[in-house]
């Protein structure tokens, strides 16, 4: 699996996750328990995984609709 997205915003992930899902590319969020450990400040970015041969394809949906993986 290969990162795709690295944020703060829960809801970006969310979205995003909704997006790929909608054209059929399975994803998988990371950290989302992390929460517990910093104490639900959302300081620790969560991170949306995907497969290494649909990685292209997501980045492409995600710029599609105007969500930049930064770095990534």
């Amino acid at each position: 699996m290969k990162e795709l997205l690295r944020t703060n915003d829960p809801t970006l992930i969310a979205y995003a996750s909704a997006l790929l899902r909608g054209e059929g590319i399975d994803c998988f969020p990371m950290d989302v328990n992390m929460s517990v450990l910093e104490g639900s400040i959302g300081i620790l970015p969560r991170r949306l995984m995907v497969r290494t041969g649909d990685l292209f394809r997501a980045r492409a949906i995600l710029k599609d609709n105007g969500i930049e993986a930064e770095g990534l």
